[in-house]
């Protein structure tokens, strides 16, 4: 548990920030906001959902740095964020937005992220 509860929160972390960043856009094309809605409505709208991030993202990094018993250390924890982060980016995208198309060159960015999770655990 020790190693997967950081990562379990991360994924609710990231959940929240992808909506708090894409979400205002996904409601704009099922036409529940508007174009001419004020940006700093849609800014506190996201704001709350960035809050809900922080509230997933500061427990897993702190549960996770092994300077708290955790079993990660610091560039560990950004490099797991990161890909967590493209993940959800990427299942988020495809469903949400079916006319945005997944290239060969974004699935090889991908490749070289996961590489970069295998780099970052070796001694």
């Amino acid at each position: 548990m020790n190693y997967i509860l950081p990562i379990l929160l991360l994924i609710v972390s990231n959940i929240f920030m992808t909506l708090a960043w894409y979400g205002h856009l996904k409601l704009q094309n099922m036409h529940i906001i508007h174009g001419d809605t004020p940006l700093f409505i849609i800014i506190l709208i996201s704001w709350g959902l960035a809050f809900m991030e922080y509230c997933f993202m500061v427990p897993a990094n702190r549960v996770g740095f092994v300077g708290n018993g955790g079993p990660y250390n610091l560039f560990q924890l950004k490099i797991i964020q990161e890909v967590i982060t493209l993940t959800v980016f990427v299942i988020y995208t495809t469903w949400s937005f079916p006319d945005e198309t997944l290239h060969w060159n974004h699935l090889a960015a991908f490749v070289c992220m996961i590489a970069a999770v295998s780099l970052v655990f070796m001694k």
